[in-house]
């Protein structure tokens, strides 16, 4: 490769990295657009965190141990569920794209539609670490809860399969967003089944192994489970890293072929839904 190649090479990278480094800070500060509301969101998080907290405490005695978890496992299986909330559930903004009718110009970005999402989920959760994600880790020894992983494993761990979650959640919302507009369904029913479904099935409030009748094990399957489940067992040491691991690389690829077909065929329908 000659030298101006090799210059030119270069300085295309370096727009891509100033073109996606705008994009975040752009949403960053547009996730606090809102002012007070989103304060005000922040301390219903954090008021969240601290009820279920104590309701563990009250449901569950010392040393006892409920569905592979002990009391020091379910409680920072709830701290580190609200303080990584916003990676585990990877919303993104597509479903509001479609919404406001802006998909077709999106579409025309120098970026992928995927560069885009990835960017506004960056720059969203800047707010929420600042005002949430830190807050609970520095109250965390006045709660009385160990917010480290369960082993120095468990914590490697758990980036890649934070990783390998928030890769789920953006191919399931690229595949509902396909399927909105292909049958004209409305943004804001399937983002509230979304919402409904991630609750039920997820373990984002209760670890699935609690669930009675042994339903846990089924929903374990689920990317559902894949997306928060999985991390948090990981990072509490009530799972093993190389059983959840492949399940969630599975559902990642499998998601992502489905995405990219539904996408492609719906291509159309979505240009004209956002003209």
């Amino acid at each position: 490769m000659s030298a101006t190649a090799s210059t030119v090479t270069d300085a295309n990278r370096l727009r891509v990295v100033r073109a996606y480094t705008r994009t975040i800070g752009m949403y960053a500060t547009e996730a606090v657009g809102d002012s007070w509301l989103m304060f005000a969101d922040a301390g219903l998080r954090i008021s969240r965190v601290l009820v279920l907290l104590a309701i563990w405490r009250t449901l569950v005695d010392p040393g006892e141990v409920v569905g592979g978890f002990t009391l020091p496992a379910l409680l920072t299986y709830t701290l580190v569920a609200e303080m990584f909330a916003q990676q585990l559930q990877a919303k993104s903004a597509l479903d509001f794209w479609l919404w406001e009718g802006t998909i077709a110009s999106r579409l025309l970005h120098p970026m992928s539609l995927v560069g885009q999402l990835v960017a506004q989920l960056l720059g969203s959760w800047l707010f929420g670490i600042c005002a949430v994600t830190l807050p609970i880790l520095a109250l965390s020894p006045l709660l009385g809860v160990d917010p480290a992983p369960a082993s120095w494993l468990g914590g490697v761990a758990f980036v890649p399969s934070l990783v390998l979650s928030v890769a789920i959640a953006l191919a399931m919302d690229v595949i509902l967003g396909a399927v909105t507009v292909a049958y004209g369904l409305n943004t804001w029913l399937v983002g509230m089944l979304r919402t409904a479904l991630f609750g039920l099935l997820a373990g984002a409030v209760l670890p699935l192994a609690i669930l009675p009748w042994g339903w846990g094990k089924v929903f374990d399957w689920l990317p559902f489970a894949s997306m928060v489940s999985a991390p948090l067992r990981i990072y509490t040491g009530t799972g093993d890293p190389l059983l959840l691991m492949p399940v969630q690389a599975g559902w990642v690829l499998v998601l992502w072929l489905v995405a990219g077909r539904v996408w492609w065929r719906n291509r159309e329908r979505l240009v004209g839904y956002g003209g």
